[in-house]
């Protein structure tokens, strides 16, 4: 019987059978832990094993990410703990100027097509984009695995998803995913793996696939894999990181759970409204709806051609007066790119707020938190209720939340 893709990556790395509900002990090539859980990771490690090595320092990794510079005394103490713990074990450090952990790793090629990769990051299935499984992990299983260099997993069922059809600007890899969200929910993938295929794939960039992938966990889902893809991309995973992108492909026999076809033909953009990522709806059928605030960065639309989409619609256009406009790039490779391409020239003009490389969006201490009554457009991947403060948010792709910001109200660029 063939394999899926989650299996032959498993299978690659641990000596037990691999399928299906099944149990087994996992290599891992990069065992990793943020800001966030690292310092917890770190006190039961010295509790538990006191002054013994970790399984292997070049193979371990802090990043970074969530409230970067500090900007609490808790964080403050978090990652100077983390930083103690890194200097004596001789463990390297994505320290606070780096970005967003999982892109920082994809960065430096330290995880790439065929690896295995765990953190204490509920995203680290982002990883799926490069064809890399990424798992997020609580902050024991992450202990033993500095420790060990493995960890035990049970082996998903896996999901094929077909996309059928295309569409044009302004349309993007965020509206597909919303809608790819509105059609599965959170139980057609719930703990499970999913590939995604069809025409309307193979064409997807790095940054298209990120967003995708980094969304599986709002689909209830384990991590996602876009397996087909054009020699461009080939080109493009070089460029990023100095890998070559491997191709892992699912067996024509493999099994897989269901099969799902979603038609995208001329989808027009697609929004969000609260308080779920499947609370999904064609832009056109909230046009009108007041905002006070907009959102641009995450793991899920942080990157150069994300914001690139957001300065196509502001390009000599402003912020409308009253309306926050926060940007915060992924990492601090893409801030580069931005200064490099102009872009953050663009963004200032228009009247955007921009701030460091980081996570952003998504929980307190981050940029993108709402206050009561406030209503935000953000790009991010979460909207529920109290998660990013005590208002509503709205998720969209870069062009909408950029669109809706010149207006006041949500819209799309067509409106313009």
């Amino acid at each position: 019987m063939g394999k899926t893709i989650i299996e032959k990556i498993i299978q690659d790395h641990t000596q037990d059978e691999v399928k299906p509900g099944k149990i087994v002990w996992m290599d891992l090539d990069i065992r990793s832990a943020r800001d966030f859980g690292g310092p917890n990771v770190a006190k039961h490690y010295e509790r538990e094993y006191r002054d013994e090595p970790v399984a292997d320092p070049t193979k371990t990794y802090f990043t970074f990410d969530l409230c970067v510079p500090a900007c609490t005394l808790k964080y403050a103490d978090n990652q100077q703990i983390c930083r103690g713990f890194a200097k004596k074990h001789r463990i390297a450090v994505f320290d606070v100027d780096k970005g967003i952990g999982s892109h920082v790793l994809m960065e430096e090629g330290l995880a790439c097509a065929g690896k295995t990769v765990v953190g204490t990051d509920s995203h680290l299935n982002i990883l799926g984009a490069v064809g890399c499984f990424g798992q997020g992990m609580g902050d024991v299983d992450i202990t033993f695995a500095f420790k060990t260099g493995k960890t035990w997993f049970e082996v998903p069922e896996s999901l094929r998803v077909t996309i059928k059809g295309g569409f044009d600007w302004p349309t993007s890899a965020k509206d597909l995913t919303l809608f790819i969200l509105k059609n599965l929910g959170t139980e057609k993938a719930a703990l499970k793996a999913v590939e995604f295929l069809g025409d309307s794939t193979t064409n997807l960039t790095l940054s298209n696939r990120i967003t995708l992938c980094s969304m599986v966990t709002e689909m209830a889902g384990i991590i996602g894999f876009v397996p087909q893809f054009d020699e461009p991309f080939v080109q493009e995973i070089l460029d990023f990181s100095g890998e070559k992108m491997m191709s892992i492909q699912g067996d024509p026999d493999a099994e897989y759970s269901d099969e799902v076809e979603i038609d995208v033909s001329g989808l027009p953009p697609q929004i969000a409204a609260p308080s779920s990522p499947t609370n999904v709806f064609d832009v056109s059928e909230l046009c009108g709806t007041e905002i006070h605030s907009g959102f641009i960065g995450s793991c899920t639309n942080g990157r150069l051609e994300d914001l690139q989409e957001a300065v196509r619609v502001l390009k000599g256009k402003k912020v409308k007066e009253g309306i926050m406009l926060k940007i915060v790039p992924a990492t601090q490779k893409v801030y580069a790119e931005l200064l490099q391409e102009g872009v953050l020239e663009d963004l200032f003009r228009s009247g955007a707020i921009i701030s460091n490389p980081g996570c952003g969006g998504c929980a307190e201490g981050h940029i993108g938190l709402t206050g009561r009554g406030e209503v935000q457009v953000s790009t991010g991947n979460r909207n529920f209720a109290g998660k990013q403060g005590k208002g509503l948010t709205y998720l969209a792709s870069p062009a909408v939340v950029a669109a809706s910001c010149v207006r006041g109200e949500i819209c799309s660029p067509e409106d313009l």
